[in-house]
């Protein structure tokens, strides 16, 4: 009898083992694959999607770059991950599938969104788009993005120990680039300039910089280009978290840390973080700092409710940094010290939604409130008390507000030969302040139309209009030119002729900012500027097997008339207010070459001209010259995969700037900031299945911290500097960061 129950236990077990077996093997299992190299890709996201109900189900491949088909039935799945480009195929029910992703190996895959008319590769974008991908920025070790850009040709980086970091492209400065974070723009100039050390870039997926006039798409500010970053967002992956740690010698201790899930249709996520600067001066006997000590915390979230039918967004981003500009000793034991707080906190909403099979709508609306305080104390250093300074002028605050909406309407189909793009655009900004002399506010409203006529599917033909009312300045009619032509499959040449325009913003009009540093006065007599740009660029790339090479050559020239710069006031040597300049050009051109052998080896070198002209007066002939400067760059990784580690170089070397200015005696002489090189190492490794990321390096290996400077002494009155050197860095610095990632299947 025991036997005989043995027997029928046995039976049953091994029933239930074939029927769980036979289940399984029911199941659909995708592999996912890299096609140049066979490695499995783990971590991938797939979304899966009915062909018969439009029911979605996500998932993410396992270690082995493995998945399993939640759906029994016919389904598109669509495959993404970063570095590659996005795959999309058809599955059938319990059917096993291998799919293999395309690298990306130099970026051109990679999916753009800044003026596009719906996202689309960066190769087939009329704009010559240049992508920074995650992977840079983390091989970089960058925390902001001044250290991103510092690198990069035809882009000069410029420091200032309150104001900041700026930068400014192919000969125009920072004031002439536009600013966007997820297509919002960035409020909260400094003498006209964006500190590039307050985006920070720990929650990035990507950065797109296009180079060269955007004036019809994004209007005022957008005359040298754009720079859009774009922040990461969750993609349905159930839950994930990151917490990242950094540590610099030169002062810096960073803290920041994202979370972020979905549930259903619902998708929502959070980042914080706090840096801070202990502050730097290569006078270590003075209280006094050239580089400001300065502490900042960050606090953004999203919220996201995505249908196949339309996605809405809504984002909240806070910002709050502390300068303080040590003063120094009194004695007996006393120092005046300023505390600078800045503080901006924009609200937006993003929605889209597709009209028929080939039309797209995009409604874009922000609220942006930025606020600027300024508190003097007398502290006593014995007991650290302090007593706010009884000068009223020593106390104030700026407040400004911008509202931004955008409502875009474009057609885009590939069967066509014309699409097309309508929007509307409105900015309103206002401030109040004592330094403003009250409350003032400047609107600009717009309508801007652009074509895409594609006569030859290798040509492209884009023109554009912009229709501008401000509230203050009478704007010209705003056009563009965009042309691109693929004349075979490696080679492509973009070319453009835009007009812009630009108003003068409510701080040169009216900010009038003087303290012990600084001396500034708006000019409410400002002039708007309009300029002329044409760009002419050639790319070439090649793909063969694992290794892919290139070139791109571009040549560019601006001119702008009525250019508004800081200029000293008759023969005082500290009071400065901004003025338009009769003419402004800049001119020159850029050679970039690249070879990848993928998965190890990138390497990348190039060199750029740039000349700048200045005419303050038609009358005066020294003025009719062009004044060159030359970059040279470099960079090169390479890849220990069996290891899980890299190695990544960053030249640069920034040629000697010279420009005319008017000294003492109303001469025109030649100014000029001495050329350097920088050089940054950094190594990185994953570790527990990519869990944790390390990365360590040398930032400025050679060491600079000033160059001679004739410059320095032309504007020092204004910025508080004066001298014969200006400032490029606080020397060498060593860092650490350590990343810890979370994700939940």
């Amino acid at each position: 009898m025991r036997s005989t129950s043995n027997k029928i236990v046995t039976v049953l077990v091994i029933t239930l083992l074939v029927l769980f077996n036979t289940g399984k093997s029911q199941q659909a299992v995708v592999s996912v694959i890299d096609k140049k190299t066979g490695d499995e890709v783990p971590f991938a996201h797939i979304c899966f999607e009915s062909v018969n109900s439009g029911e979605q189900k996500h998932t993410i491949t396992d270690i082995h770059g493995q998945a399993i088909n939640p759906l029994n039935e016919k389904a598109i799945i669509a495959v993404s991950f970063v570095g590659f480009e996005t795959l999309y195929d058809t599955l059938l029910p319990f059917t096993n599938k291998v799919l293999q992703l395309k690298p990306t190996v130099i970026n051109m895959g990679e999916i753009v969104v800044t003026a596009q008319y719906t996202p689309q590769r960066a190769d087939k974008s009329i704009y010559k788009v240049k992508v920074i991908g995650a992977s840079q920025i983390s091989q970089k070790g960058a925390t902001n993005l001044g250290e991103i850009l510092t690198h990069e040709l035809s882009v000069r980086v410029g420091q200032n120990g309150v104001f900041g970091s700026n930068m400014s492209i192919r000969g125009l400065g920072g004031q002439h680039v536009k600013y966007l974070v997820d297509g919002i723009p960035v409020i909260g100039r400094l003498n006209g300039e964006i500190d590039l050390g307050d985006l920070a870039v720990n929650n990035v997926d990507h950065i797109e910089v296009i180079e060269g006039p955007m004036s019809v798409v994004y209007g005022s500010n957008a005359l040298a280009g754009v720079v859009n970053i774009i922040t990461s967002e969750n993609v349905n992956v159930p839950f994930k978290a990151d917490v990242n740690s950094y540590v610099e010698s030169a002062g810096n201790y960073n803290f920041n840390a994202t979370a972020s899930g979905s549930k259903g249709n619902n998708i929502f996520g959070l980042a914080g973080g706090r840096n801070f600067f202990d502050g730097y001066s290569t006078n270590d006997g003075s209280r006094t700092m050239f580089w400001k000590p300065k502490r900042q915390y960050t606090l953004d979230g999203y919220y996201v409710y995505k249908t196949p039918a339309y996605k809405f967004k809504y984002t909240s981003r806070y910002f709050d940094q502390l300068l303080i500009d040590k003063g120094e000793i009194i004695e007996p034991h006393f120092a005046r010290d300023t505390y600078f707080n800045s503080v901006r906190f924009t609200n937006s909403i993003d929605f889209s939604t597709k009209i028929g099979e080939y039309r797209y709508v995009k409604i874009l609306g922000a609220y942006s409130i930025y606020n600027r305080k300024r508190n003097t104390y007398f502290k006593d250093l014995h007991s650290l008390d302090k007593v706010l300074s009884a000068n009223i002028g020593d106390q104030d605050t700026t407040r400004f507000n911008a509202v931004v909406l955008r409502t875009e309407l474009s057609k885009s189909t590939p069967e066509s030969n014309l699409n097309y793009q309508f929007g509307l655009d409105i900015n309103v900004e206002s401030g109040k302040g004592v330094k403003l002399n009250g409350n003032k506010q400047i609107g600009d409203y717009a309508a801007y139309l652009s074509m895409k006529y594609t006569p030859l599917p290798q040509l492209v033909i884009q023109p554009g209009l912009r229709y501008i009312y401000n509230t203050r300045y009478k704007a010209p009619l705003v056009y563009s030119m965009n042309i691109k032509w693929d004349f075979n499959e490696y080679y492509s040449i973009r070319s453009s002729y835009a007009r812009g325009f630009r108003a003068p913003s409510l701080k040169e009009l009216y900010l009038y900012f003087v303290d012990v540093n600084h001396n500034v006065q708006g000019n409410e007599n400002l002039e708007a500027e309009n300029s002329h740009h044409v760009n002419l660029s050639l790319s070439y790339a090649r793909e063969q097997g694992k290794t892919t090479y290139g070139y791109d050559a571009d040549l560019f020239y601006n001119q702008i008339y009525n250019s508004i710069q800081l200029v000293r006031v008759g023969s005082s040597d500290d009071l400065y207010s901004y003025a338009n300049i009769f003419n402004y050009k800049s001119m020159g051109g850029q050679l970039e070459l690249f070879y990848n052998l993928y998965p190890h080896f990138e390497w990348k070198v190039g060199i750029s001209e740039t000349g700048r002209k200045s005419l303050v007066d038609e009358n005066i002939p020294e003025y009719d010259k062009a004044l060159y400067s030359t970059d040279v760059n470099s960079s090169f990784s390479y890849r220990f995969n069996k290891i899980k580690s890299g190695l990544s170089l960053f030249y640069k070397y920034t040629g000697e700037l010279q420009q005319f200015y008017e000294n003492n005696e109303g001469e025109i002489v030649t100014g000029t900031v001495g050329d350097y090189h920088t050089l940054d190492l950094t190594l990185n490794k994953t570790l527990l299945n990519q869990a944790v990321s390390l990365t360590a390096g040398i930032k400025n290996i050679f060491d600079v911290f000033t160059v001679p400077s004739t410059l320095s002494g032309a504007s020092g009155g204004a910025h508080g500097g004066g001298g014969s050197s200006s400032n490029i860095g606080y020397g060498r610095s060593y860092f650490f960061k350590v990343s810890y990632h979370f994700n939940k299947f």
